[in-house]
């Protein structure tokens, strides 16, 4: 039934057989979020023999499943399926690489089907792991997203506090500025990606696991345990706050903000986005990122989005320009923060550094996290996101604690495991 299906669907044309012939002045349907908007522009200035039809979505920010929703519908319709997709949602490769029901796999095998083993092997190394599923590359990173320990110089050199190295220095300084300069604070978790990814996933805590088919949640075990002690500290403390870096009351108190650890996509997105931060230059800095005192020296990952190819497309040659292009090109590669591709990265921490926006070693503290990451982590067909804004977020909006109500945290990320077919012990 499922030859029959894919026979059907390439004599119809919905999906490219290997003897289609690509047309690189044929249109390619492309989908992104606003922030890659720009790199799609231009691409099309500097390829007006490819046509673009560009559609903007929200790239499944928050883990809302724009893309797998609309792919869906694509694939019950048997026809509508988009070229070319960005999406921040590195789990997006989980499902977009696997046939379901008989209908096969929205994600091209790019280094079988569209990309040369040497433009792959230019990535920074291990930056298509999570995208690289029984061997194949089903997605290109656009950018890395390390968490580092970002800096206000002149309210530290203002208060005699040092930059703290590890998370119990984190702490510290939290019980001080609660003490002597109430107000001021050191982070949030405002926003669902903020807990697991910069805290948790920083901590070598294993609660977002896959081993096998199994997906693996602890959140008693002693490194899950100790962040959950640190975020409800300083939560009560009011050091770390609920309010996301995003909004009009976070921005509105910026001016108190001393010190956040974070991707190193804020870069842009939040110490020079003039309705966050809006740093001066020369008052921010990056440091390398925290660790625990008898942990190794390692970091989260927030996002670092990923674009991927169809397995539908009938132009490839046209995708294959497109890809190589937002990767590398100058003006396009990271678009939103530090690049994935090696070559493009150096430029652009060079970039930065030569700007002379930010104060400190700002490319060690970048180069540092990059090549940190743990990688006890997992990327399953879905995000950790989902439960902390389901479970956590209305908690603490309700008075409780993080440690209050981290069962019921753990029981929904393993509800959502087992609805996607892992089992759960």
């Amino acid at each position: 039934m499922k030859t029959l299906r894919i026979a059907l669907l390439l004599a119809t044309g919905l999906v490219a057989g290997p003897a289609m012939a690509a047309d690189a002045s044929k249109e390619i349907t492309v989908w992104v979020d606003a922030t890659r908007q720009p790199a799609v522009e231009v691409f099309q200035k500097a390829h007006p023999e490819i046509k673009v039809n560009m559609v903007v979505d929200d790239g499944s920010s928050g883990a809302s499943g724009t893309f797998q929703t609309k792919i869906g519908l694509a694939d019950q319709a048997g026809e509508g399926w988009p070229d070319v997709v960005f999406s921040t949602q590195n789990n997006d490769a989980a499902w977009a690489a696997k046939e379901t029901n008989g209908v096969q796999a929205f994600a091209a095998a790019l280094n079988k089907d569209i990309l040369d083993q040497s433009f792959l092997d230019g990535f920074t190394p291990g930056a298509l792991d999570p995208v690289t599923i029984d061997g194949n590359v089903y997605g290109l990173r656009n950018d890395l997203a390390p968490v580092l320990f970002w800096y206000n110089k002149p309210l530290l050199d203002q208060f005699g506090y040092d930059i703290p190295k590890t998370w119990e220095d984190y702490q510290a300084l939290g019980d001080k500025l609660a003490k002597d300069h109430p107000g001021y604070f050191l982070g949030s978790i405002g926003d669902a990606f903020e807990g697991p990814y910069i805290y948790y996933w920083s901590g070598q805590a294993p609660i977002f696991q896959v081993k096998g088919d199994e997906f693996v949640s602890n959140v008693d075990d002693p490194n899950a345990a100790k962040v959950t002690a640190l975020l409800d500290h300083m939560l009560k403390n009011g050091t770390v706050t609920q309010e996301s870096v995003f909004s009009a009351p976070f921005a509105a108190k910026a001016d108190h903000l001393v010190a956040i650890p974070g991707p190193a996509w804020y870069s842009g997105a939040i110490f020079q986005n003039p309705s966050s931060v809006n740093a001066k230059p020369g008052t921010w800095g990056a440091a390398p990122p925290l660790y625990w005192e008898k942990g190794d020296k390692v970091t989260g990952n927030v996002g670092g989005g990923v674009w991927y190819a169809s397995s539908h497309t009938q132009n490839p040659d046209a995708v294959k320009t497109f890809l190589e292009f937002v990767i590398t090109n100058d003006e396009t590669a990271g678009t939103g923060g530090l690049p994935a591709y090696q070559a493009a990265a150096a430029k652009w921490l060079d970039k930065q550094a030569s700007a002379g926006f930010y104060v400190g070693d700002f490319k060690n503290a970048v180069s540092t996290a990059a090549s940190t990451v743990w990688d006890g982590w997992a990327y399953p067909n879905f995000s950790p996101e989902t439960a902390w804004a389901k479970v956590i977020t209305p908690a603490l909006a309700a008075g409780k604690s993080i440690s209050d109500v981290a069962a019921d945290w753990q029981k929904e990320m393993q509800n959502e495991a087992q609805v996607v077919g892992y089992t759960v012990n």
